[in-house]
């Protein structure tokens, strides 16, 4: 293990430079100006991948082609399959970039540049890892397998199928992704737990064509106050959801967890300061990371109604419209979730208004059982990776593939998160900082070595 170590310490320079060589490749999978980039880089990881001894192939879809790779299985050991994406988000918009956002620049230690940390930096480690383990040892200790996408930052429209119809080839036992972020600087973090998802538009409508407010309010019914009066019916006053039926299968917090999270060095002033908030709100009983990472929860997303244009214009509008999701904890089901939400409007919906819902998308949350030995694995080593033990957190957002790899494959998901909350992954200025780039490498490294230990494990 020490030569791959410092075969890594001995090939920062380069690693560093392949970094670069990818970054300057505009990958923006959401315009089709961009398809010649987005393949360029796809190419470039499969010719590199290919370099290093691994069969490696471009799978083309209707889309951006996914590329694939498999170093040697390993009989007794572990298989580890890494996905990550080479796609990035548009740079735009361009005059807030300080540098080009494709022409990386490295000022304080840290790379500037679209996809740095999202997730061309963060996916690259673990190229670089199996380059180390098969240039110092000659071999890996288990057979690591590579899913790279392109299409990611659009929905990865083609990988769920690509794993449906290729899951015996990817069977795994263990999936390792880097597209999270560490708690804070110097905290490594390992995520566990995912909320999911499930999003809805409420379309009202009231009479044939915008009234005069004068003439005609106080005998029509006005769809702009009906929204807003069914929307403020979803949540009483300390915060709670009140579609029947809503907690029913909610698995509250374990002591442990909850004593984890209140161990961490979360600063709730400067959270404040932070967002420019005055207080902080959300369900009762609960702490605000409790209430962010592992409560279900309600927001209005988007309101449209009625006259928006400059001045006054003393209109009752003829309909009126609100996106709004939930985010959902581990064990609810996004489908229940929209039915008893539909009957619940439909007692809210006051007579002269005719309601539509829209479905738009869902997903269900997911958590990690704390005592996998793939995750326990994964911390020793974070841990020798970064020098400090890793925390482990929830993760307020929702990230559906994660549920495509579990269910279809069977296998844990690790989440291993290399970047910081302010690294920009989709704003001005996105940043990865090579340290971390570099320690995330030595993690990786050993993670292999971790997870092909388990082989004489009870499980």
């Amino acid at each position: 293990m020490q030569d791959v170590l410092n075969y890594i310490d001995g090939r920062r320079g380069e690693f560093q430079a392949d970094l670069l060589a990818l970054l300057r490749m505009a990958s923006v999978s959401a315009d089709p100006a961009f398809s010649p980039e987005v393949r360029r880089a796809a190419e470039w990881i499969r010719s590199h991948l290919a370099d290093l001894g691994l069969a490696a192939e471009l799978v083309e879809t209707a889309g951006h082609p996914i590329v694939y790779a498999e170093s040697a299985p390993v009989a007794g050991a572990p298989v580890a399959l890494v996905y990550g994406h080479y796609d990035v988000q548009p740079p735009d918009p361009l005059d807030q970039w300080t540098t080009p956002p494709f022409e990386p620049a490295i000022r304080d230690g840290k790379v500037f540049a679209r996809g740095a940390t999202d997730d061309k930096g963060q996916m690259l480690t673990h190229v670089k890892s199996v380059q180390s383990w098969l240039a110092a040892a000659g071999r890996l200790p288990l057979q690591v397998k590579f899913v790279i996408e392109g299409e990611e930052e659009v929905g990865s429209e083609h990988l769920g199928r690509f794993l449906r119809d290729n899951a015996p080839r990817l069977a795994c036992d263990c999936v390792v992704i880097s597209d999270t972020s560490q708690f804070a600087p110097g905290v490594p973090a390992i995520t566990y737990g995912l909320r999911g998802i499930a999003y809805f538009e409420l379309r009202l409508f009231g009479p044939k064509q915008d009234l005069h407010s004068g003439v005609f309010g106080g005998g029509v019914a006005n769809p702009a106050v009906a929204l807003s009066a069914m929307l403020a019916a979803l949540v009483d006053r300390d915060g709670r959801i009140t579609v029947p039926g809503f907690y029913d299968d909610v698995v509250p917090l374990t002591d442990a967890e909850r004593a984890e999270f209140a161990s961490l060095p979360f600063d709730e002033a400067a959270f404040k300061r932070q967002l420019g908030v005055a207080e902080l709100a959300g369900e009762q009983g609960y702490t605000t990371i409790e209430r962010r990472w592992a409560r279900p929860t309600f927001d209005v997303n988007g309101l449209t109604s009625g006259y928006q244009g400059e001045g006054a214009k003393t209109v009752l509008p003829a309909r009126a419209s609100a996106k709004f999701s939930f985010r959902l904890v581990p064990n609810q089901d996004p489908h229940k979730i929209a039915a008893a939400l539909r009957r619940r409007l439909e007692e809210l919906v006051p007579p002269g208004i005719r309601m539509e819902l829209v479905e738009h998308h869902g997903a269900p949350g997911i958590v990690m059982p704390l005592d996998s030995p793939y995750l326990q694995a994964a911390a020793a080593a974070v841990e020798q990776g970064f020098q400090r033990r890793p925390v482990f957190i929830r993760e307020g957002g929702s990230i559906p593939i994660v549920n495509t790899f579990a269910e279809v494959l069977g296998a844990d998901v690790l989440l291993l998160g290399w970047g910081q909350n302010d690294d920009n992954p989709h704003g001005p200025n996105e940043k990865f900082s090579l340290d971390d780039y570099h320690r995330g490498v030595r993690a990786s490294a050993v993670l292999w070595q971790e997870l092909a230990a388990i082989k004489n494990q009870p499980l």
